[in-house]
C-alpha cells in the first residue's frame, strides 16, 4: 500500500493550497481517508476525514470553515483544499486511510509533505 502527498509549498499567510493524496494497492473506496498534521515539537493531530463514499466529512475546530476535504474514487485521490492558511498552520501534512471515523489508529499513513505559511 502506498500513500503518496503532493502539493505542499511555501504561502503567505491569507492564501490557499491545494493537497493531494494518491493512493495505491488497496481499494480506495472502502477505506475513509484523512488527514493530519505534525507542527515541529508538537504530536501529530488530526484535521479532516471523509467517508468511503463522500456521505460524511469530519474537521477540527482548527480546519472547520478554512479547509474543505475531498476525494475521487475513481482516481483513488483524496484532497484537502486549505484557504486563509495561518502561519499556525504550518506543519507535515499526512494523509491516512483508516477502516472508519474516527481514526484514531489508521491502518496506513503517507510519508507527508510540508507545508509552510509565513507572514
Amino acid at each position: 500500500v502506498q500513500l503518496v502527498e503532493s502539493g505542499g509549498g511555501l504561502v503567505q499567510a491569507g492564501g490557499s493550497l491545494s493537497l493531494s493524496c494518491a493512493a495505491s494497492g488497496l481499494t480506495f473506496s472502502i477505506w475513509t481517508m484523512g488527514w493530519f498534521r505534525q507542527a515541529p515539537g508538537k504530536e501529530r493531530e488530526f484535521v479532516g476525514a471523509i467517508t468511503r463514499r463522500s456521505s460524511n466529512t469530519y474537521y477540527s475546530d482548527s480546519a472547520k470553515g478554512r479547509f474543505t476535504i475531498s476525494r475521487d474514487n475513481a482516481k483513488n485521490t483524496v484532497y484537502l483544499q486549505m484557504n486563509s492558511l495561518k502561519p499556525e498552520d504550518t506543519a507535515i501534512y499526512y494523509c491516512a486511510a483508516g477502516p472508519r471515523y474516527p481514526m484514531t489508529t489508521p491502518n496506513y499513513w503517507g510519508q507527508g509533505t510540508q507545508v509552510t505559511v509565513s507572514l
